[in-house]
């Protein structure tokens, strides 16, 4: 059963990540298409819905392969988990790795191919901002937007019930710990009782993940609010429904995720239960996480695009930021304040590059992930 789960959660994630890149263009905003602004109205261009047609498909076609090498690479794990040259394994995982990254280059690679035919649709059309609108939403507070940050204090009793679940169990756990198992569910290492490696890993990875899943949060409630100049209130409402369901769905997961994780653990190390079954339990968890995601994808839409279709009718571009956008991905203006920003190709915030506070995040993420592995390491 447990290596049936991984094969499954493994082919079940990549085909989900895979969709969901198909319908990238279909979700984005209406005055944008391949990262490039337009018209709204230009959305029913042929030429502009030939070009999303033909990249769902080149994607649906990747995906299929892709969820085969990952079906695969399942099987041959699996098959490798009991033997010691490890060869099936390091096949598999490189299969692996490649049925998760190369959908995402492909996406990439296809988003930039197509782009570049927009830009050359609207030269030719001639769609420009004849001077760049801003807007200002009245009554911004009374929007709806992110949940409060404070709602992060919700990880403080998941992770004392971790600990007091520990403690509880601590007595009684034998005197060797499970610490890791293959992808069989057959555990291949063990660790001495001792309070590090009970209650070491656990609790340090609550504490990481809530960071995570803090920082996440943090960026939204900072992000610029994005209004259309040809329906700012509608536009503005839409963007904060979109934040507030997107915190909500970050502040569940991670709860759940994180303690789930570290009470599974705890269970495991009472012998309760296997450490092979915590990682089927965690790998099932998975897949309605990464539903949940799609799904707010879909009804939402990137900044909440596919609430209002009154969104959908403007014929001329009162705002124009293209020449901010490198690649269609990287957001670079000097003049805006704003760090976090939605993004162009994709679903969710990235960074505005120009800003000093975007490049502390980018550098201190790294930092803080190498000082979770070394505590880790000295606790275990």
């Amino acid at each position: 059963m447990i290596a049936i789960a991984t094969i499954g959660t493994f082919a079940s994630l990549t085909l989900a990540m895979g969709l969901l890149l198909a319908f990238t263009p279909y979700l984005m905003r209406r005055n944008e298409c391949f990262a490039v602004t337009v018209p709204a109205a230009a959305q029913r261009d042929p030429r502009l819905v030939s070009l999303k047609k033909r990249y769902a498909t080149a994607m649906l076609a990747v995906t299929g392969v892709s969820t085969v090498i990952a079906l695969i690479a399942g099987v041959l794990m699996i098959q490798g988990a009991d033997q010691t040259d490890g060869g099936p394994i390091g096949i598999g995982i490189f299969l692996e790795c490649a049925a998760l990254f190369i959908p995402l280059i492909l996406s990439f690679a296809l988003m930039l191919h197509n782009r570049g035919k927009v830009i050359r649709i609207k030269r030719k059309e001639g769609w420009a901002a004849q001077a760049q609108q801003t807007i200002a939403t009245i009554a911004e507070a009374d929007m709806p937007g992110a949940v409060p940050f404070a709602w992060n204090l919700l990880y403080i009793p998941v992770i004392l019930a971790t600990l007091a679940l520990g403690l509880t169990l601590y007595p009684s756990m034998p005197d060797m710990i499970p610490m890791h198992a293959d992808f069989a569910g057959n555990v291949n290492s063990w660790e001495p009782k001792t309070i590090g490696t009970v209650f070491g890993f656990p609790l340090a990875i609550e504490v990481f993940m809530a960071a995570c899943f803090m920082l996440s949060h943090w960026m939204i409630l900072r992000s610029k609010r994005p209004s259309d100049p040809d329906a700012p209130a509608t536009s503005a409402l839409a963007y904060g429904m979109f934040a507030r369901a997107q915190s909500i769905y970050l502040l569940v997961v991670g709860v759940l995720v994180s303690g789930g994780i570290g009470i599974l653990f705890m269970l495991s190390s009472a012998g309760l239960i296997g450490l092979g079954q915590a990682g089927f339990i965690i790998m099932i968890l998975c897949i309605p996480v990464v539903i949940g995601a799609i799904a707010l994808s879909v009804v939402y839409g990137q900044a909440g695009s596919r609430m209002f279709t009154r969104m959908q009718d403007g014929e001329h571009l009162l705002a124009d930021e293209d020449a901010h956008w490198k690649l269609g991905v990287f957001y670079f203006n000097p003049d805006d304040a704003s760090f976090i920003v939605p993004e162009r190709f994709g679903i969710g915030w990235t960074m505005n590059f120009a800003r000093p506070a975007a490049w502390a995040v980018m550098l201190s993420v790294p930092a803080f992930t190498i000082l979770f592995v070394v505590i880790v390491g000295m606790l275990v």
